[in-house]
Formats: C-alpha cells, sequence, structure tokens
C-alpha cells in the first residue's frame, strides 16, 4: 500500500485511536478537574497525531523528524499525565495499564519511523 497522506499512517492512526481513547476516559473524571488533568491529558493526547499531520506537511524529511520528536514529548507528557491521575485517584490500575501499553507501542513505532527518515 503506497502512502498517500498522512492519514494513511499506521503511526499517525494509532495516534489518533490513543487521543480518542484518552478523551473517553476523561469523561468520567470529576468536574473540578475539567481545567487540570483531564484539559492537559486531552491536550497532549490531541497533539500526536497533529504533530505527526503538521510533519507530514511539512517540506523535507528533516521537518518530519522535528515534528515527530515533538509528537514523542506529547506522548510522554501523556503518559505522566495518566500516571498521575491513577496516583490521585482518578484511574485505577486496571484503566491505566490498557492505555500505557498503547503509549508503549506508540512510542515503539514513532521511534521506528524516525529511524526510517534517518536511513
Amino acid at each position: 500500500m503506497s502512502i498517500q497522506s498522512y492519514q494513511d499512517l499506521q503511526v499517525w492512526q494509532r495516534g489518533l485511536a490513543l487521543a480518542e481513547q484518552a478523551y473517553r476516559l476523561t469523561q468520567a473524571y470529576p468536574r473540578s478537574e475539567l481545567f487540570g488533568l483531564t484539559a492537559q491529558i486531552r491536550r497532549a493526547a490531541a497533539s500526536i497525531p497533529a504533530n505527526i499531520a503538521e510533519g507530514w506537511g511539512r517540506s523535507s524529511r528533516r521537518e518530519l523528524r522535528r515534528f515527530l520528536t515533538i509528537a514523542m514529548g506529547s506522548l510522554k507528557e501523556l503518559e505522566t499525565h495518566l500516571i498521575l491521575s491513577q496516583r490521585v485517584g482518578l484511574l485505577n490500575p486496571e484503566q491505566l495499564q490498557p492505555v500505557l501499553q498503547e503509549t508503549e507501542i506508540l512510542g515503539k513505532q514513532i521511534l521506528t519511523f524516525m529511524r526510517k527518515l534517518e536511513a
């Protein structure tokens, strides 16, 4: 399959699915967290596929790689907010583990993509 658009990239597809998962998780957060962890999680999660898409739209491999680095930073930020959510009692371990597994897989995919761009 040839890649015609950023939407064809598995890394973007997985990033978008993760963002959707993050939005669903935070729907159960208390209203008092709307401008706290809820907003931070949603922003970090949405930033991952958005940066992949923006990098794809740039003019060079170097720019794409730079935006993949930014997406990786957002991924680590998301992981941190989710771990904090569990520590303060907003998520239980059974909710957190599947999401962290997804972040681990996505992180590996982003790194693999970055390495391919270097070659």
